[in-house]
């Protein structure tokens, strides 16, 4: 493992930039565990499910190149590819060798996962409300989204 330096002159976080810093750090997985809680109650799929689910009912025809979906989900081609086998094996999608170049493959939603994702974001929704959107003014709803998007623009990461 390569060492990482330690910094000559730490910048030691202020009184107001702990709070926000405490405040990050417990918001995330509360609210998070409880609309995970909700998916896997109300629809049977895990985050993960669904982030893939979702991904593919937004794209054309359905389908993405499994390369490109790893890179939109931030994910590792082996995370994504063991996730998609046991999504395979409820018969969510499958993969197909793409046409064109013989070279890639492409993961395709099935009817039964544009089932799965069309039954599930009804209920998705209302609890995306009721742990997060219906919590908040709608000042602090608009700058959460300027939070966010200045953290995904350092990033570099795509809005979809």
């Amino acid at each position: 493992m390569t060492e990482v330096p330690e910094p000559a002159h730490p910048r030691w976080l202020t009184e107001s930039e702990q709070d926000a810093w405490y405040a990050w750090r417990r918001m995330f997985p509360l609210v998070n565990a409880e609309i995970a809680r909700d998916l896997q109650q109300d629809s049977a799929l895990s985050e993960a499910d669904y982030d893939v689910l979702s991904v593919l009912g937004s794209t054309d025809g359905h389908r993405m190149r499994i390369t490109a979906l790893a890179g939109l989900m931030r994910w590792s081609r082996s995370r994504l590819s063991h996730q998609l086998t046991r999504m395979e094996q409820r018969g969510l999608v499958r993969r197909e060798e793409v046409a064109t170049d013989g070279r890639g493959a492409e993961v395709v939603l099935t009817e039964a996962g544009v089932g799965a994702i069309t039954t599930a974001a009804p209920h998705h929704v209302e609890s995306v409300r009721r742990h997060l959107i219906d919590v908040l003014t709608p000042d602090q709803l608009r700058v959460l989204a300027e939070i966010g998007e200045t953290l995904r623009r350092t990033f570099g990461a795509t809005r979809k």
